[in-house]
């Protein structure tokens, strides 16, 4: 069973509040962008699991993909399977690459064992395994509120858009993110905004709350966003908790020299 799991990006990211517990509470837009990894497995005599392209820290057996497969053999008569990522996706840029992984483990497992399990119970399972792994569920416009797993569907279309999204290799852990924020409410209806499609409203109000903090940490992260303005982009902004950044484009654009030499991808949405 053969798969390809995509990337997200955020549209806008309000941080708005701290949980007893340490969480905090988000709006935010999320939105499918074609960068795919690779994940294929085969029924075998015992549970594998390899890797190839870019190097993933940590143990192989705390993948994400792995639990996802452990998670559901605990309720499903599932076989031993070999796994096999190739890795593609940038780990650390606010891509959401390993929640798309361990997602489409889960809806790959269903679909080929047919366990006949449904959307919403394939988003519970989801989100025991990390925050953004139920949007990749149903893989669309979403609304994430509460800690990012309470998704509402969103009716925003970018087709026919086009996006260059730049990763300039700095990994930014999720914990360093929130320490350089304070969450406060939101002043801005995002979902208004978004579905007004005003991108003159959007370079001005549609905001990711971590900017702020990383900009002065990491200065190439505001010269990329400087970068994509000048270059025409309808709007720009960094993806999730980063490194990642991205512009929207009516139409294709020549890259830079210097964004060439950094991880990059140039796609038109659907």
């Amino acid at each position: 069973m053969l798969s390809f799991p995509n990337a997200k990006i955020n549209l806008g990211l309000q941080i708005t509040g701290k949980l007893p517990n340490g969480f905090h509470t988000i709006n935010s837009c999320l939105y499918p962008i074609p960068w795919c990894d690779a994940l294929e497995f085969v029924e075998a005599k015992k549970t594998s699991f390899q890797s190839t392209g870019i190097p993933i820290p940590g143990s192989e057996k705390n993948n994400l993909v792995l639990k996802a497969y452990r998670l559901l053999k605990k309720d499903m008569p599932l076989p031993e399977l070999s796994i096999h990522l190739h890795k593609v996706i940038p780990m650390g840029a606010g891509l959401g690459g390993g929640s798309a992984d361990a997602s489409f483990m889960l809806k790959s497992l269903n679909n080929h064992f047919q366990l006949f399990l449904d959307d919403s119970l394939l988003e519970d399972y989801a989100s025991q395994l990390g925050s953004d792994c139920p949007f990749f569920i149903q893989n669309q416009a979403a609304m994430a509120t509460g800690t990012g797993t309470e998704l509402s569907p969103l009716d925003l279309s970018l087709q026919g858009l086009h996006i260059v999204v730049i990763n300039p290799g700095i990994h930014i852990s999720t914990q360093a993110a929130y320490a350089g924020v304070t969450p406060k409410p939101a002043t801005t209806d995002l979902t208004e905004l978004l579905l007004s499609k005003d991108f003159g409203r959007w370079r001005s109000e549609l905001v990711n709350d971590f900017e702020a903090g990383l900009f002065n940490q990491h200065p190439v992260l505001n010269q990329l966003k400087t970068e994509l303005y000048e270059a025409g982009a309808l709007y720009a902004s960094m993806s999730g908790s980063g490194s990642t950044m991205f512009g929207i484009f009516e139409e294709a654009i020549a890259l830079k020299p210097e964004w060439q030499r950094m991880e990059h991808r140039q796609f038109t949405l659907s």
